[in-house]
């Protein structure tokens, strides 16, 4: 009797865990999208509900003379292109391809890889004291390296 009230047990606790990590796979992907769906549909509210204040979002760049740099974007101006870059609706194809894949969870820590249409976002987010994953860091690249340049 005691083992069928421990496979009980461990079965109930089993599926708690299950279902908790389930839950922090569908919230941090609901910060992704917000992060993606806020430039889709100019919705800055959504950039702002994923995002963490101190983001630092990055990549490699090729200025006018040559030389190359680290270009960054913080929260405020992640905020603004959520607002602005693609108000008329013509930045994006009208069917989006938008793939997530959840790298690694750790506690509160977790790794993604998002690839869009035109480039791929590798990010980093952390669940904050209210429980809600946000996006720390973003490494983004266009698919073409060769459009990190200023010279085009």
């Amino acid at each position: 009797m005691r083992r069928f009230f421990a496979l009980v047990l461990l079965g109930l606790l089993s599926h708690s865990v299950l279902a908790e990590a389930i839950n922090e796979h569908k919230n941090i992907e609901r910060a992704v999208l917000d992060y993606i769906e806020s430039q889709h549909q100019s919705k800055p509210e959504l950039m702002e509900r994923g995002l963490d204040k101190k983001l630092a979002k990055r990549t490699y760049w090729e200025s006018k003379e040559g030389s190359e740099y680290i270009m960054e974007t913080d929260f405020d101006t992640m905020i603004w292109v959520a607002e602005n870059y693609n108000k008329e609706g013509d930045k994006f194809p009208s069917s989006p391809m938008v793939d997530i894949k959840i790298l690694d969870i750790d506690n509160r820590a977790a790794s993604v890889k998002l690839t869009v249409d035109e480039w791929i976002d590798y990010m980093h987010l952390y669940k904050n004291e209210n429980d809600d994953w946000k996006i720390i860091n973003v490494l983004w690249q266009y698919h073409d390296a060769t459009r990190h340049s200023s010279k085009q």
